[in-house]
């Protein structure tokens, strides 16, 4: 996407020379009628439709291009994620029309609300672009919708250098999500990121099962170990400066399909688990978003690769397993198997001694069932942390919002035969469950490492959430290049 920033408004002559625009305009404007082209139009077309303030409006210019236009009224200062909601809005009725060039105008705003508004739409129009897999035969290519941009009221210097790469992040990790279970299983997910590594500079070291044997990752293999093909495993991918003195660590959960193991799903609640590797697909997308940015600290990306299968050979309840930091842990639930394998790689990644800690799964219901899909859960073992880590949130508009995860949680997850239980043995309605798994997680942290924990309660949101406009959020990329970048986390611990 090339995209031409001009500080001006546009003339009636360059509205006219484009087939579609998005414009966005005060809530007031056509209160005011100031000196707009078509702003009579606009009026007009506004009193025929609506009684209140309503937005978007999609009108077709009297021009000889016959300029189809969406236009979004904005108060003067709007909350990120409600810019984001209006600019996907406002984007997705081109799409439909595949057109190479996109106008955008924004008018009326003083900065930097301009400029959050302008950057809405570009985030909005990359990520509505983004090829996602599909296997129908006669599929209708995207590639060359909104290949130019023409900005107006808005001049960006960078065109925009870091929603490009969180956008490319972000289609990375919804591409991943999306793919089925048969096109993406561990070892087809371990191939493709070995060949982006190879085209990145990455680093990249895997952990086979054997590997993890001689780690004594007892919780990760339990995992696998119905497998027949034996493909699972955690791959470690390595970004690196030439100068650095910091070093983060994002830690995904990779489950290609979760069948619930022993503890069977049923048919309903099995449908979408190819998407349990979400979590893996979002640090890939944030490894890959801050390696095009060229970040001046360190990344070490831990993805850990499985299947969580049915068969004789599957781990089953109070079996008592050991990771890796030496735990011994009482199986409770096959079908939390993710807290298993992001408990040995947290161990392993906890080993590198990274600064901060970021992990990332679509890890409980109880998340879920506490918030709905529109925020994602968030923990922290720095409560000096947790406003700074919420207002990020509000900030990328992709909204987290903080648990408590205090220590008396510790008495249902006591085990008689083991360290700790994986969950607790009499929780059939998922109460609290993310702050058990938290508590869980906890223990394979070291504690002198800044350890954020991010339940993906809205990895999946239909019709889109913010500027994403598919039910696969990719949520995440966005809000950690925020976090580093904007709000220097690494600055503070």
């Amino acid at each position: 996407m090339k995209i031409n920033s001009h500080a001006q408004k546009p003339t009636q002559a360059d509205i006219d020379l484009l087939s579609h625009w998005v414009m966005i305009l005060p809530a007031k404007v056509l209160e005011t009628a100031p000196d707009f082209p078509y702003i009579d139009v606009f009026k007009q077309r506004y009193l025929r439709r609506h009684q209140h303030q309503e937005s978007p409006l999609v009108i077709e210019l009297p021009n000889p291009s016959a300029s189809l236009v969406t236009l979004g009224f904005s108060p003067e200062i709007h909350a990120p994620f409600e810019c984001l909601t209006l600019a996907r809005q406002l984007v997705t009725n081109h799409v439909v029309y595949h057109p190479q060039v996109l106008g955008i105008c924004i008018a009326g705003f003083a900065e930097p609300f301009a400029m959050q508004l302008a950057e809405a739409i570009i985030a909005a129009a990359l990520a509505a672009v983004a090829e996602m897999p599909t296997f129908k035969n006669h599929a209708k290519s995207i590639n060359n919708t909104f290949s130019q941009v023409e900005l107006y009221g808005v001049s960006s210097p960078d065109e925009f250098a870091q929603t490009r790469a969180e956008a490319v992040g972000n289609n990375l990790a919804r591409y991943l999500s999306v793919l089925p279970a048969n096109k993406l299983t561990p070892l087809l997910y371990r191939q493709k990121v070995e060949r982006l590594a190879d085209e990145h500079g990455w680093e990249s070291k895997f952990y086979d099962l054997q590997a993890l044997r001689t780690k004594h990752a007892g919780a990760f293999l339990a995992v696998t170990q119905a497998s027949e093909t034996m493909d699972g495993g955690l791959l470690l991918l390595r970004y690196r400066p030439v100068k650095f003195s910091k070093k983060v660590a994002l830690v995904g959960k990779g489950v290609c399909f979760d069948t619930g193991g022993v503890h069977l799903k049923t048919r309903v609640a099995m449908a979408n688990m190819h998407m349990d590797m979400q979590g893996s697909a979002v640090a890939l997308g944030t490894l890959l978003a801050l390696s095009l940015l060229k970040v001046d600290f360190a990344v070490d990306c831990w993805l850990a690769l499985a299947e969580n299968h049915i068969s004789a050979l599957a781990y089953k309840s109070n079996d008592v397993v050991q990771a890796s930091n030496g735990l011994t842990i009482e199986i409770t639930d096959s079908d939390a198997e993710g807290r298993l394998l992001l408990a040995d790689a947290l161990v392993l990644a906890s080993e590198e001694k990274p600064d901060v800690m970021i992990d990332y799964a679509t890890l409980t219901y109880g998340c879920v069932i506490a918030l709905g899909t529109a925020y994602s859960g968030l923990f922290c073992n720095r409560e000096n942390l947790l406003a700074l880590l919420v207002e990020t949130g509000r900030l990328s508009g992709e909204r987290v919002w903080g648990f408590p995860w205090d220590a008396d949680y510790d008495a249902r997850l006591q085990s008689e035969i083991a360290d700790i239980k994986q969950c607790p043995t009499d929780n059939e309605d998922s109460e609290a469950d993310h702050i058990y798994a938290t508590r869980f997680l906890s223990r394979f942290v070291d504690p002198a490492i800044a350890w954020i924990h991010i339940d993906l309660s809205s990895h999946y949101h239909e019709d889109g959430l913010a500027h994403i406009p598919t039910a696969v959020t990719g949520f995440g990329v966005r809000y950690t290049v925020h976090l580093l970048r904007q709000q220097g986390l690494l600055s503070l611990v």
